[in-house]
């Protein structure tokens, strides 16, 4: 019994402490984020953020919201926020406002508010709406409107300094300016003085931003049409040089073509030649070998009559052939100086041929071939009979005899013919050398008034005299010493086959050969003496010329002297004077100068176009000038551009006008329209004038352009680049 009362005891003392223990647990609050308990009772007022025991009966418990809340401050309208330049602006301004996370703040707030309304936001907007207005209001007034703007960050953070943090247990954390614009003038009131000044201010400033606008825009418009024009100039320029460039491209293109395709049908001739040659060759050989075999048999049959006469024979017929082979020898170094003499007149021919059209290359060639051909058959048929003929010894010593002679006969014969060519060419040469003596005594006369020009050509034909007679010298010299070389080749041949008749004729070939030596001597030594007579007499005509030009030189500068001290009146008709007589000369020496040219041209179109077959085609002189242009068309230009004093006269005498004042001018212009030296480096001569007659509105200055675009015309510079005539220079 007793220890059944004790468990029972035991049992309900245990549930009773198990009930007090969940009692006691069930009375400790927990405390979410954002929130603050307020226990009010038994011990007062205590406040708690995490956690707190609450006894039912003796203690009340509250819950507070201490998060974060956002009220909203507008200003719109004629409500808007006034700034320092009294100009009204539409402000929206949100401030983050939170219970202070303090047991005596929040004490304070549940005590003035109670729990439940102190998160409520419209008491929040009514507690605080009129302090944070009264902030705007004063933080407005400090800054002009566009200050707002560029400074929202001292505008807010002077917002927070008037407003302070501490707001009667409240903490203002941030604020945020969400919307800020100009107050529309609609909106103001211009009876308002504030407000009347505002809507003056702007007025003031759209107006002046608008005038300014506008004249962005026009100028806009003005530079856009300006930049087009300037484009489409530049691009037609572009364009005409494209299509020069082309054209001038094509023009080599076909230049290259003719001349590759003239080198393609001279090598194919060559090899025509090649072909033909080793055709003949071998033909020979076979004859040859025909006649050996044919001489095999006899020679058989021979030594079965008689042993001993035929040995004899045999070994007489040995050296009868060892002479043959001397004379095939001897012949075939006759070949290779014919050979080397027409390589040489091709060579001279290749500078003829240049100045012609290019197809007179491929009939050269094969009038050459033809020649070779002959040559080649003469000399099968010269050797077929001298094998035919060492079937009987002693009428093959005879012919040979005769054909050593006629051998002879035939070489003198062959060199006068050079000798006879050689004369041609030099004398064409020479009148090549003449024609264009004359050309540079033209372009003398044409270029300087003075007489050093007549100096300097005197001089020049004095040196050309000079080269012409040691190439004259040098040329005649060696043919005959090659001429010696070939005899003295023959004599030491015919020497070896014969005793009597070798001796003969070796002695008459040295003696020969000496005669030519002599006379080839003396010849040269004649030739080198005219050279040094031709020099001293050049440069003592030089030297009276340049006396002259002195003396010519010191009339003219008394004549300028004298024109100086006239009066204007006397010195314009002097001057006048001079420059019909100066005109008068130069087209004189002009007509004189065609006349040379037309009498050079002819000579050069009668030697180049001896053997060629082409039908004529034009008048008189642009046949010519249609053969001379393809080969000179290309070159000129340039030279005209680069090399021509004629050109440079031009310049000078065009462009500054005889006193320097023109081309200032035109630098003067360019520097006022404000042209760079980019704009106008790739203009020719007219598009720069053509410019810059367009940019000006000055009458006189349009006047002088326009004559200046005139002159350049007429002169032929006008499609000239602009630099190329100094301008650009500083």
């Amino acid at each position: 019994m007793e220890l059944g009362a004790i468990i029972s005891f035991l049992v309900v003392l245990g549930i009773i402490a198990f009930g007090i223990l969940v009692f006691v647990l069930s009375c400790y609050k927990k405390i979410p984020q954002g929130k603050a308990l307020v226990r009010t009772g038994y011990k007062g007022i205590k406040i708690a953020f995490n956690g707190i025991n609450v006894v039912p009966v003796i203690h009340r418990m509250e819950m507070m919201d201490i998060s974060l809340k956002s009220i909203e401050i507008q200003r719109e309208g004629k409500d808007g926020l006034i700034c320092k330049d009294n100009l009204r602006a539409d402000i929206k301004v949100v401030f983050f406002v939170r219970v202070n996370n303090n047991e005596e703040d929040v004490k304070k707030v549940a005590q003035a508010i109670g729990t439940d309304r102190a998160s409520d936001t419209e008491l929040l907007v009514n507690l605080f709406e009129a302090k944070f207005s009264e902030a705007l209001k004063t933080v407005g007034k400090r800054f002009d409107f566009v200050e707002l703007y560029a400074s929202r960050e001292n505008f807010k953070q002077e917002i927070l300094n008037i407003i302070g943090t501490d707001l009667n247990g409240y903490v203002l954390d941030d604020c945020a300016i969400d919307y800020l614009e100009q107050t529309s003038i609609s909106n103001l009131n211009p009876d308002n003085i504030m407000d009347s000044e505002g809507i003056k201010k702007i007025t003031e400033l759209t107006a002046s931003q608008k005038i300014q606008a506008n004249l962005i825009r026009n100028d806009e418009v003005k530079r856009i049409k300006k930049q087009d024009v300037e484009a489409k100039e530049t691009v037609l320029e572009l364009e005409r040089q494209q299509t020069e460039a082309e054209e001038k491209q094509k023009r080599e293109i076909a230049i290259i073509r003719s001349r590759e395709d003239a080198a393609s049908a001279q090598v194919e001739q060559e090899e025509k030649l090649k072909a033909e040659r080793a055709k003949i060759a071998t033909d020979e050989e076979i004859e040859i070998a025909e006649q050996n075999k044919e001489r095999q048999v006899l020679v058989a049959e021979k030594n079965k009559e008689r042993t001993e006469v035929v040995e004899n024979e045999r070994i007489q017929k040995e050296k009868e052939l060892e002479a043959n082979e001397r004379e095939k020898v001897v012949e075939l170094a006759k070949i290779d100086k014919e050979k080397a003499v027409e390589e040489e007149k091709r060579n001279i021919q290749d500078v003829i041929r240049e100045r012609v059209v290019v197809e007179k290359a491929v009939v050269e060639e094969e009038e050459k071939i033809k020649d070779t051909k002959a040559f080649a058959e003469a000399d099968r048929d010269k050797k077929v009979a001298i094998t035919i003929a060492e079937k009987n010894a002693e009428q093959a010593l005879v012919e040979q005899l005769k054909a050593a002679e006629a051998a002879h006969k035939a070489s003198e014969i062959k060199a006068k013919q050079v000798l006879v060519e050689a004369n041609a060419q030099f004398q064409a040469a020479e009148k090549q050398a003449d024609s264009k003596k004359i050309l540079a005594d033209a372009k003398v006369v044409e270029s300087a008034a003075d007489g050093l020009a007549e100096a300097k050509v005197m001089e020049a034909k004095a040196q050309s005299h000079e080269m012409e007679g040691e190439v004259e010298a040098r040329l005649i010299e060696k043919k005959m010493i090659a001429e010696a070389k070939g005899i003295e080749v023959k004599s030491a041949a015919i020497e070896k086959q014969g005793a009597a008749e070798a001796k003969v004729m070796q002695d008459k070939g040295k003696v020969e050969a000496e005669i030519i030596e002599v006379k080839s001597i003396a010849e040269a030594k004649g030739l080198e003496a005219k050279a040094v007579a031709k020099e001293k007499e050049g440069f003592a005509e030089a030297e009276v010329m340049k006396k002259k030009a002195i003396v010519e030189a010191d009339r003219i500068k008394a004549e300028a002297e004298a024109v100086q001290a006239m009066d204007g009146v006397a010195r314009e008709l002097e001057e006048f004077r001079l420059n019909l007589n100066t005109n008068k000369e130069i087209e004189l020496a002009k007509i004189s100068t065609s006349k040379d040219i037309a009498q050079a041209q002819a000579d050069v179109l009668s030697e180049g176009l001896k053997s060629a077959k082409i039908d004529i085609v034009g008048g008189e002189t642009m046949f010519f000038e249609k053969i001379v242009q393809s080969i000179s068309n290309g070159k000129s230009v340039d030279g005209y551009v680069n090399n021509s004093q004629v050109l440079k006269d031009v310049k000078e005498n065009l462009l500054t006008n005889g006193d320097g004042n023109m081309i200032e001018n035109i630098k003067g212009y360019i520097q006022q329209f404000g042209l760079s030296t980019n704009d106008i480096k790739n203009l020719s001569v007219a598009a720069l004038l053509s410019k810059l007659i367009k940019m000006t509105d000055d009458p006189g200055a349009k006047s002088t352009l326009e004559a200046i675009f005139e002159k350049a015309r007429n002169s032929g510079i006008a499609n000239i680049a602009i630099d190329s005539l100094g301008v650009l220079k500083a």
